[in-house]
């Protein structure tokens, strides 16, 4: 963390503004730490509401052990490919595990969502996630029904017959579309009951005005999501199927163009 790892004193700064109710921002603000210091450092300890600093101190105490003692093997599963910094690697999993985890998924889905997406191939197997993570395999398999609900991962059978969790642009746009059409739930109910509340009371009124406003929104979403992945499948095709063009003078190559 920079500025050193956070003191016992300031995890109780911290549990106290949060007490009051205080913005990571402010909490950071009065520690001198980077606000993303903070909000790492509380989600990662049981969130704003059950965070304690004597707890999140011991908490991180044996962690900082465990990895010690892990160092060799650590060191060996880490490396990386292209010759990537691992501990930078490492340090940018747990970053995008942290926003993962403000926007709403739990901690274990929020780390292997963040594995995966770090992984070149996009896709692991069970037991790959688990050595990758060190947790049980019973944590992966919970974690990827969860995440497969969202559709935010899939599964498909490689050449062995493992089973593999695969992340991909048209998940994304599967995902946009479960979230709009998860509106649509509300909007008819939303629409029920102003016939029951009566058409123009407030009551209805306000009804009808959160459903035309989720009706608005969720087409222009689906909208939105259909146009991206167009244009995302059309550059991907597109940049895949550029060739050089030899030069009629001496056969050699002078710019890109496209086959058929």
């Amino acid at each position: 963390m920079p500025g050193g790892r956070l003191t016992q004193a300031e995890r109780q700064q911290i549990a106290a503004g949060l007490t009051d109710n205080l913005a990571y921002a402010e909490i950071a603000r009065r520690l001198d730490r980077p606000t993303s210091t903070i909000t790492r450092e509380v989600m990662r300890n049981g969130g704003p509401a059950g965070y304690r600093a004597d707890l999140a101190h011991h908490a991180t105490q044996q962690r900082t052990h465990r990895r010690r003692q892990a160092a060799p093997q650590e060191a060996q599963r880490l490396q990386q490919p292209h010759g990537r910094d691992a501990e930078a690697v490492r340090g940018y999993q747990e970053q995008l595990t942290t926003v993962l985890m403000a926007s709403g998924l739990p901690k274990m889905m929020a780390r292997v969502l963040s594995c995966l997406y770090t992984t070149d191939t996009g896709s692991l197997t069970a037991s790959e996630l688990a050595q990758h993570l060190t947790v049980s395999p019973a944590s992966i398999s919970k974690a990827i029904t969860f995440l497969e609900s969202l559709d935010l991962v899939r599964r498909e059978r490689d050449e062995r017959r493992r089973e593999r969790y695969v992340v991909d642009d048209d998940l994304w746009y599967q995902s946009m579309l479960r979230s709009a059409r998860a509106n649509d739930h509300f909007i008819e109910t939303a629409r029920q009951g102003t016939s029951v509340l009566g058409h123009g009371t407030p009551a209805a009124t306000r009804l009808e005005n959160a459903a035309r406003f989720l009706d608005f929104v969720s087409e222009n979403l689906i909208h939105a999501a259909e146009q991206g992945r167009e244009v995302l499948h059309t550059r991907t095709k597109t940049t895949s199927n550029t060739i050089a063009e030899p030069n009629p003078r001496d056969g050699r190559a002078t710019g890109p163009t496209t086959t058929p």
